[in-house]
């Protein structure tokens, strides 16, 4: 506990005094690259490759621009082929930024695709927004408007879960017969598994076979996936069947990855296992991303000692251990409750990697907090903020649900608040269920001054929304006190009036 109120204070500090030394992290792989752990030295010759040094600006700093130019500067001329090599792994470990710099090309007058227009209107959703990516797809001249910019706008309100403007968008292609390859649909099916509706995708798959669009493996894997989740183990095998006698070239390691996530979720374990085989039969030698999918499916059925001969088959046939394979199997540990076995791991992995993963902290915290270890939680992220300037608030929620869980509510506040504390681009914030957590502790305990403190918290992080001033109000009347300018505070924070909160502010600071 001190060694957590240390590391709180310091935090305070920290934003206080500006140091580049942050503790609010991002669990998200959307904002960090998959950095590799080199175990047998470090390429002699990674400055002369184009691809390591665009990789490294996220650290040595400077612009893709100024690392071209200096290496069209040095006697090399890159071709497309191996630009458009450096966007896809750029894209691929999520430096979206880094990669919208490669609008370079079209500066330099090299040849743009219709592909290269989808590609950009993608890497400009991910990093100025949707608005940005409608005005970059309207302002594209009538050629470029094809069905490789209309799908990548499509894919854009589909992970944004915009379904009128995805419908809208779909039917226009329809309109225009572009719309007759598997992707659109694939797109409209994910959206639908995005908002909880797997119902739907069936009614797409249909759709796909009435106007003789084949189906594509990614259009088999999640209609599989659509009727696990309604429970229908049945209807996955019956797919499963239909693909394999109709398809059979289509069924591929995903395939297998899908039909033993449905068996783990029906408690089938041994078909599970069985399917699990069949993956590694059909996935072959060097893909890492099946590997990570052996390790998480295997730790679903209990069967640690699975779990450890694919981290050693992995280790045995790859040169380098991604951050990412390191996560994936501290997860798996932690799920199977190997606490020995996770410690060892990250502790190899901390004296081994050239690049610290706060997600790795997170996973490593979040099964110590899981199993009441809170000291040997505290020691990670204590040792994490040493090594790393990197920010850890999805670290601190978890010590934040921790202390939730326990109503130790002056802790878990202070935990939220080290997550708040340095918070940019609201990246983070509570989620709902804790949000009404800590309401529901304060209106049961009628602590009108701990429910003030909180919402305060909540407007440092900019997320103070109606629903939270409900609960705020419900404190006040469940406390019998009255609040005079809670109506002002409401107007002056833009909150969205509702009749909800229009009664409880009658109660709460009658005119």
């Amino acid at each position: 506990m001190m060694m957590m109120m240390m590391m709180i204070r310091r935090s305070r500090q920290t934003d206080a005094g500006g140091s580049s030394l942050g503790l609010v992290r991002t669990f998200s792989a959307e904002a960090e690259a998959v950095a590799p752990v080199t175990r047998r030295g470090c390429d002699s010759n990674s400055n002369s490759n184009l691809y390591r040094r665009l990789s490294a600006l996220g650290a040595t700093g400077g612009s893709v621009t100024q690392t071209l130019n200096e290496y069209i500067r040095e006697g090399r001329f890159p071709k497309k082929y191996e630009l458009e090599r450096c966007i896809k792994e750029l894209r691929k470990y999520k430096k979206y930024h880094h990669a919208l710099e490669m609008e370079w090309m079209e500066i330099r007058d090299i040849n743009y695709s219709h592909g290269d227009y989808a590609i950009c209107l993608d890497l400009i959703s991910k990093t100025k927004g949707i608005a940005a990516a409608e005005y970059y797809f309207h302002d594209l001249s009538p050629s470029a408007k094809n069905r490789f910019t209309y799908g990548a706008l499509l894919n854009c309100y589909c992970k944004e879960k915009m379904e009128d403007k995805a419908l809208a968008l779909f039917a226009e292609m329809d309109e225009m017969s572009i719309a007759s390859l598997p992707l659109p649909y694939n797109n409209l099916m994910s959206l639908y598994m995005r908002l909880a509706q797997p119902e739907k995708v069936p009614l797409f798959i249909q759709k796909m076979k009435d106007n003789n669009i084949p189906l594509s493996t990614f259009s088999y894997n999640i209609w599989m996936h659509s009727l696990s989740c309604l429970n229908d183990i049945e209807g996955v095998e019956r797919v499963f069947g239909e693909m394999t006698r109709d398809e059979k070239e289509k069924c591929d390691w995903t395939t297998y990855s899908n039909l033993a996530a449905a068996y783990i979720k029906a408690g089938l374990h041994e078909k599970a296992e069985a399917a699990l085989k069949k993956l590694e039969e059909e996935m072959g030698p060097h893909t890492r991303e099946a590997f990570h999918f052996l390790i998480s499916l295997y730790a679903g059925t209990s069967n640690l000692g699975e779990v450890q001969r694919i981290w050693k088959t992995l280790n045995a046939v790859f040169k380098t251990t991604t951050n990412m394979s390191y996560l994936i199997m501290l997860q798996a540990l932690g799920k199977l409750n190997d606490m020995d076995g996770l410690k060892k791991l990250f502790e190899e992995w901390e004296l081994s990697c050239s690049s610290y993963d706060t997600r790795l902290t997170n996973a490593a915290v979040t099964a110590y907090l899981r199993n009441d270890m809170i000291e040997q939680a505290e020691i990670v992220l204590h040792n994490a903020v040493q090594r790393s300037s990197g920010s850890f608030h999805w670290v601190w929620e978890s010590f934040m649900i921790f202390y939730l869980k326990k109503r130790q509510m002056d802790m878990a506040l202070k935990c939220l608040e080290a997550a708040v504390v340095g918070l940019k681009n609201n990246k983070w914030k509570p989620s709902p269920d804790n949000v009404n957590t800590f309401m529901k502790y304060f209106e049961e305990e009628r602590d009108v001054e701990g429910a003030e403190k909180f919402c305060m918290i909540l407007k440092n992080a900019k997320c103070l929304d109606p629903k939270a001033y409900e609960l705020l109000l419900q404190t006040y009347v469940a406390a019998g006190k009255t609040a005079p300018e809670m109506r002002q505070r409401i107007e002056e924070d833009g909150a969205e009036m509702n009749c909800k909160l229009e009664n409880l502010l009658n109660r709460v600071c009658p005119e």
